[in-house]
Formats: structure tokens, C-alpha cells, sequence
């Protein structure tokens, strides 16, 4: 399986990732990398679908890539749900805060494939956020987060390691999406300093 890889889609919040991610899992088939939590599903939420969800015991019986407490529930991406994902596809995706895709491209190399996403002017961020219907105080709070302000700027680590993806015009990140898919599949690689 060392020719398999993740697209990791990382960026801030209001950038797009889901829908990124859920463009790669429409069109090209590739399925999402499920992450693990300790929370209760929510109503409709369906274990082995929305996530897994674990005990306390059972969440440590996996190998974590990363992993954090969040809101006393634990949370996870495992070296164990990627293996399932690249059982069914050689191509996964997952979406990670810029913290999650360091570790991932750390830990696996050529075959992590890590797309920040971002956008030409930050404002747009809290335009989309607010779009969303999220409370505007709830907004406020996330932009003013540490997270967010580290996702919003491509890390040290991830230079000349990740792709950057301008999200402004979403005909235009598809085609861009297309052909780094396409590149990535048949082997090649575009340079990863230049902004799609």
C-alpha cells in the first residue's frame, strides 16, 4: 500500500475544506478517512459512518497518527481507519486543522498529500461563516482563536510540502482540483511553491 495516498485538506474555517473534500469523494470516489470520538453520536449519526465512535477503553486500543481532547471527549485519526479507507480506494481524503497535516505529512511522507486551502482576502472567511447561520457570536470566537489564526497562514512546516489551493471561485478550485488529482494519480507532481 505504499502507492496509496490521503489528501489531507486543510485551512482555516470557512475556506471550503468539506466541500473540497466532498468534490474529491463524488468525483473521484475517494473515500473519507474516519476519524475516532469518545462523544455520544449525535441523532442520526451512525457509527462506521459519521465516525467511530468509541469507549474510553476502546478509543486507546487504537494507533493514532494524531489526537486530541476536545470538550472532555477525546478525538483521533489511527493508522487503523486509513487502512480501511485505502482497502477500499488507493486515493482517501480527510480534512485536518494545519496542526493534523504537519503530523500526517511528518509521519507519512509521499503519501500524505497535503492541499491547504485558502483565500485571496481573510474577510471572505467571516463572510462564509456567517452564511452558515452560525451564531455571530460564536463566529466571533472562532476568529479570534488561536486556531484560526494559525490555520489561517500556511505553517513553516508545510512549505514547499503543501499545495495551495486558492478557493475564491469555486469553477475555477475544480479545475485546479482536477488537475492535481490527475497529476497525483499518474505520478507526477506539480511544483508545490506556485498557488492553484
Amino acid at each position: 500500500m505504499k502507492n496509496n495516498k490521503v489528501f489531507v485538506i486543510t485551512g482555516a474555517t470557512g475556506v471550503g475544506k468539506t466541500t473540497i473534500a466532498r468534490y474529491l469523494q463524488d468525483t473521484y470516489r475517494m473515500p473519507r478517512v474516519l476519524t475516532h470520538t469518545t462523544r455520544v453520536p449525535r441523532e442520526r449519526e451512525e457509527n462506521g459512518v459519521a465516525y467511530y465512535f468509541e469507549t474510553d477503553s476502546s478509543f486507546e486500543e487504537n494507533h493514532y497518527l494524531e489526537r486530541v481532547q476536545y470538550a472532555g471527549h477525546k478525538y483521533g485519526s489511527s493508522y487503523e481507519a486509513l487502512e480501511r479507507a485505502w482497502k477500499k480506494n488507493a486515493y482517501v481524503t480527510i480534512v485536518l486543522d494545519t496542526a493534523g497535516a504537519i503530523t500526517y505529512a511528518r509521519e507519512l511522507g509521499d503519501q500524505a498529500v497535503i492541499v491547504f486551502v485558502t483565500v485571496t482576502h481573510p474577510d471572505m472567511l467571516i463572510d462564509r461563516v456567517q452564511v452558515r447561520g452560525d451564531d455571530p457570536l460564536i463566529v466571533k470566537q472562532r476568529i479570534d482563536s488561536p486556531e484560526f489564526l494559525r490555520d489561517v497562514t500556511l505553517p513553516r512546516e508545510l512549505k514547499n510540502v503543501a499545495y495551495e489551493l486558492a478557493n475564491d471561485d469555486w469553477a475555477k478550485t475544480k479545475v485546479h482540483l482536477d488537475l492535481l488529482v490527475s497529476d497525483i494519480m499518474s505520478g507526477r507532481s506539480l511544483p508545490k511553491k506556485d498557488k492553484m
